[in-house]
Parts: C-alpha cells; sequence; structure tokens
C-alpha cells in the first residue's frame, strides 16, 4: 500500500483529481411522454421494424434511442432537449447519420413520423 502525500496545496491526490460535483439536474422523459413513446415502440415491434431500445439520460438531454438488431447502432434518437424548448422545440427525432428528422414542441406531432400509413396497392 503506498500512502498519499499532500501536495504542496494541502490537497491530496484523491481530492486533486476528483471530479466536481455537478449539481444541474438530470433530464428524463415523464411518465406522458414515456407512455407515447413506448405505444409507437409496441406498435413498431409488432409488425417486426425494431426489436430494442435504449435509454440515455444527463444533464442536456434525454434520448430514446431504437434498434433494429441489439448490436447495430441505432435507426433513431427520440431527443428531449429542454435548452431548445424556445428555439426549435424540444423534441427531436434523429436518423441513425445524424440528420434531424423532425423537430418540434409537442412530442406527438414529432412522432407522427413514425405513425404513417403502409402503401397498399390493388392488383
Amino acid at each position: 500500500m503506498v500512502p498519499l502525500r499532500r501536495w504542496r496545496s494541502g490537497a491530496t491526490a484523491e481530492t486533486a483529481y476528483a471530479r466536481p460535483v455537478d449539481n444541474a439536474p438530470q433530464i428524463s422523459f415523464d411518465r406522458r411522454e414515456l407512455n407515447i413513446i413506448l405505444g409507437i415502440y409496441g406498435s413498431k415491434v409488432a409488425q417486426g421494424e425494431w426489436r430494442d431500445y435504449a435509454l440515455n439520460f444527463d444533464h442536456e438531454r434525454a434520448a430514446f434511442c431504437v434498434f433494429r438488431r441489439t448490436s447495430e447502432l441505432p435507426l433513431y434518437r427520440i431527443v428531449k432537449q429542454p435548452r431548445l424548448a424556445r428555439k426549435q422545440g424540444m423534441y427531436a427525432v434523429i436518423a441513425q447519420g445524424g440528420a434531424i428528422v423532425r423537430r418540434g414542441h409537442d412530442l406527438e406531432q414529432v412522432l407522427k413520423t413514425f405513425r404513417r400509413k403502409p402503401d397498399l396497392s390493388v392488383i
């Protein structure tokens, strides 16, 4: 075991390299938002288009990532960024390549991207 000595400033090595405490609140989806997202996710799983999802929360955004297969990159990311609420809207659907498919202030309007009707043709 190696003893930790005080640095010239009086701090130990543990406190000198410690990450600063960030008191910013963590952004997350509320129950209503998750119900809307999971409703669309369930219908896409039933259609066989999507198979897995992941949630990511940090201090700037919350993301719901949708996967076709577990080992791939996400097909879509449904992102909530409250910092953009007064600008372009805090909700966005981002495609796999990073292109913003749709952005807006209302989650249901943004998610209409996934509720399109199938193209049917008469033979």
